[in-house]
Order: C-alpha cells, then structure tokens, then sequence
C-alpha cells in the first residue's frame, strides 16, 4: 500500500482493506507474541489468534486514534489470551465469525511458522518462569520494541490505566529476576 496506512483506512470507514493490512503488517508480530505466551499449548495460540482475528474483525469500526494502531491491536491480543486463559473457553468451542477473518489468520499462520521454529530453549525454559503479564511485557518491549507508552495502553485492564514509567520499572525488576535465574541455572557468565 502506498501512504495510506491501515490506521487511516480504518478511521477512513474502510474496513474490509483496513483490516487486511492489519493482519499483514502487524499479524505476523501479534501471531509471534501469543505463540510465545502460550509456547507449550500451541492450540490456546492458535485460539487466541483466532479469537484476535475475529475481535479485530468485530471491533476495527470502533478504532479512533485515540491510541497508536499497533498498541491498539497488541491489547486485543492481549485480550485474547487472557480470555483463552480463563477456565470454561475450551469447551465453548468458539470459531471465526467470518470467513475473511479466518483466511486472513490462515495467511499470517502460514508465513510466520518458520519463524518460530528458530526460538532460543534458554529463553523459554526462563519465560516459563514468568506470569501471563510479564511475559507480555517482555514480549511486547522485547520482541516487539513498543515504546513505554504504548507498552503501558497494552497492559491497562479494566479501564484502569497503567503508568507508563511503573512499566518501565516493572521491566527493570523484570530483566534483573531473569538475569539472576539465567546465572543460576548456568546461562551466564
């Protein structure tokens, strides 16, 4: 797409086009940070995703700009893994609401497994450590390079905002655990 974006194509009203660049451009990021929070139950990822595409799909007429686009979509991932997570998802079963949305996530699935297929065991032995929050954290920082403030909208829950530079410290805790755990189980130096 040339200079228009998918932030303005949605805002503009054009949904159908706005999403597809969404799926594109940030799919393959989002399909990244819910396979690396859900790395020894590939099938919540893949829920999730699904879940992310269908909530992307219900939700892209709702976009205003009042975030970034990216931060925007890194919290319906987000959204979408805590729901996987909770007790009962598994047995409603859910699927795709429409077949665009599906096509769409089957796309970004297909170009994105090689990636995956290349993560550190280090890394997930230490992120197996971490709760659903710090591993989004480090994820989106990390994998992701969001900035703090966007970080800080991806981990409002509730409608209760998150400082950005309590985020930021929480960060700092959190690299400082990993590096002490990374040292005792003999990863470094």
């Amino acid at each position: 797409m040339t200079s228009t974006t998918a932030a303005d194509l949605l805002a503009q009203g054009d949904l159908r086009r706005g999403i597809a660049e969404v799926m594109n451009d940030l799919g393959p990021s989002v399909y990244g940070l819910l396979r690396t929070l859900f790395r020894k139950q590939e099938d919540l990822a893949e829920e999730a995703f699904s879940l992310f595409a269908e909530n992307l799909c219900r939700y892209a007429g709702t976009y205003r700009r009042e975030a970034p686009l990216k931060a925007w979509v890194y919290a319906l991932a987000r959204n979408a893994a805590v729901t996987v997570t909770r007790d009962g998802w598994h047995k409603r079963g859910r699927r795709l609401a429409t077949r665009e949305a599906e096509r769409l996530a089957d796309g970004v699935r297909t170009r994105s497994a090689l990636r995956f297929e290349r993560q550190s065991r280090v890394l997930d032995d230490l992120r197996d450590t971490l709760d659903l929050d710090e591993q989004t954290l480090l994820a989106l920082r990390i994998d992701e390079k969001l900035p703090w403030e966007e970080v800080a909208l991806v981990m409002t829950s509730d409608g209760i905002p998150v400082d950005s530079q309590a985020v930021r410290k929480r960060f700092e805790r959190l690299k400082v655990r990993l590096g002490e755990e990374a040292r005792r189980l003999g990863h470094l130096g």
